[in-house]
């Protein structure tokens, strides 16, 4: 009797815990998350268009653009709106990890799934923590290529640290690789209230979105390329962030050109996470 009593309390606490991952208050969670992550993208993908057309200031990450705010009049109330958000964005994607709230499941490719949500909470904590950070001038005003490359060489001196870096590195290929995947193939419109779009939202949601995943697999697969070449060469200066990403590209022949169009893509990709904010079934 007391083994049922006990099971009968630990169901009531699973059903009541999810219940709340299933209420309203998640879904809220998504879309001011999706929110704040597209204005990010697309305040980096501004400042390399500008930089591209200009050749003024400088390639950067998503802290240092919104650094570009931190001493405007406005500045302080729009860090604490998109701190907020990020919170959000990781509370959701916490909860999608823990609770299991897309119905992933526990085989291998359910796991991994939620693993990469688990990952993306940690991401966006970190930026949530960065972003407030801005407010009283004590963020790091260090790139993220500067943070890879210190945390690369402290990683160097774990054991089997070389090869952690360089399988860091081949996820970071493969996130890119799946971007395009899911670029050429559309499946993010299944997660989509598409009878809620009319024909030209979906269609050009649908073509806008996939310049953006295209522009992320440019930008991962090359921040995971030159991680495992840091592995390969045991070189920490190797590694590179999203500003060395897009100086890379910069560097390349035709750059002004191919920043741009990356930075086109980056915009195109903020438009994604909108469309995902406005109609994703959450």
């Amino acid at each position: 009797m007391k083994d049922t009593g006990i099971q009968g309390t630990a169901k009531t606490a699973h059903a009541a815990s999810q219940e709340a991952a299933d209420s309203t208050w998640v879904e809220g969670l998504a879309r001011v998350g999706l929110v704040a992550k597209g204005f990010s993208y697309g305040l980096v993908g501004v400042l390399a268009g500008a930089l591209a057309v200009t050749g003024a200031g400088k390639a950067t990450d998503r802290e240092g653009a919104l650094e570009v705010f931190a001493d405007e009049s406005y500045g302080k109330a729009l860090l604490v709106a998109l701190g907020l958000g990020f919170a959000a964005y990781a509370l959701w994607r916490l909860v999608q990890a823990i609770f299991d709230r897309d119905d992933e499941g526990t085989s291998a490719k359910g796991i991994a799934k939620r693993i990469g949500f688990l990952g993306r909470a940690a991401l966006y904590g970190a930026l949530t923590f960065g972003t407030f950070a801005l407010l009283d001038g004590t963020g790091d005003k260090g790139t993220e290529t500067g943070q890879a490359r210190e945390t690369t060489a402290r990683v160097f001196d774990w054991p089997a640290g070389r090869w952690l870096v360089g399988i860091a590195g081949l996820i970071l290929v493969g996130v890119g690789v799946f971007n395009a995947y899911r670029a050429f193939t559309q499946k993010f419109e299944d997660n989509w209230n598409t009878g809620e779009m009319s024909a030209a939202e979906r269609k050009w949601g649908a073509r806008l979105s996939s310049i953006g995943l295209l522009a992320r697999f440019v930008v991962f697969s090359l921040i995971g390329g030159f991680l495992v070449k840091a592995a390969y060469e045991y070189d920490a200066q190797e590694a590179i962030g999203l500003d060395g990403a897009l100086r890379k590209v910069a560097q390349a022949s035709y750059g002004p050109v191919l920043l741009g169009i990356v930075a086109v893509g980056l915009l195109c990709y903020a438009l994604f996470c909108f469309v995902e904010a406005r109609y994703r079934r959450v």
